[in-house]
């Protein structure tokens, strides 16, 4: 069963398990899906501080987006699962003749590049719903702020967590192009996220 259709209780059961997946991937998905769940929470809540009809179609359009971002990190959360998996089943082929060493060479990094696409989309998840924090905050209920607050804090997690794992695999790969470029992109969302999550909290302040 995927880990998106365990049980809480039985999802808590499997990160603790002595198994290597899930891991720490995964968890930065579940806990960005928990954030961006939480804005869009926040962003359907009545008495919103909307001024007219615009703003009313702003804060639906957040609370729609967040909640496909947290079913797009959900999915995540397995996927992640699924590359590491990948990973320690290429190290375990054979490598007794050179043509399975070449295979199994070849398999490793093919596989390490899959876990590396994998936490660089939670990033990118994660970022598109501390963007759009700005519009909950600004326009959602002014009681729900910590809810806001604890959703970036949640979103902040997933994208950082999500970038040591990335990295980790970074250091495994041999295509120095493409580990160069993915280094630049990871510092580029780290940056912008939090450039993004500085803005979302000046218009949660914006509110005293």
């Amino acid at each position: 069963m995927r880990l998106s259709e365990l049980r809480f209780i039985d999802l808590l059961a499997a990160f603790r398990s002595a198994e290597p997946t899930p891991g720490g991937g995964s968890a930065s998905a579940l806990g960005g899906a928990i954030g961006a769940s939480l804005l869009s929470m926040v962003a359907g809540l009545p008495k919103p501080r909307i001024r007219g009809p615009e703003d009313g179609q702003r804060l639906a359009d957040a609370r729609a987006r967040c909640a496909a971002i947290s079913d797009r990190l959900a999915a995540l959360m397995d996927r992640d699962s699924e590359a590491y998996d990948a990973v320690v089943a290429a190290f375990r082929l054979a490598k007794a003749s050179e043509s399975e060493k070449i295979e199994r060479t070849a398999r490793i990094q093919e596989a390490l590049r899959t876990a590396t696409e994998a936490p660089l989309d939670v990033m990118h998840a994660c970022l598109d719903a501390i963007h759009l924090a700005e519009t909950v905050a600004g326009l959602g209920n002014a009681s729900a702020a910590s809810d806001v607050e604890v959703g970036l804090e949640l979103l902040g997690a997933g994208l950082r967590g999500a970038c040591v794992n990335v990295e980790i695999n970074l250091t495994s790969l041999k295509d120095e192009a493409y580990v160069t470029a993915t280094k630049k992109e990871t510092q580029r969302l780290e940056m912008d996220a939090s450039r993004a999550h500085a803005t979302a909290i000046a218009a949660l302040r914006e509110k005293d």
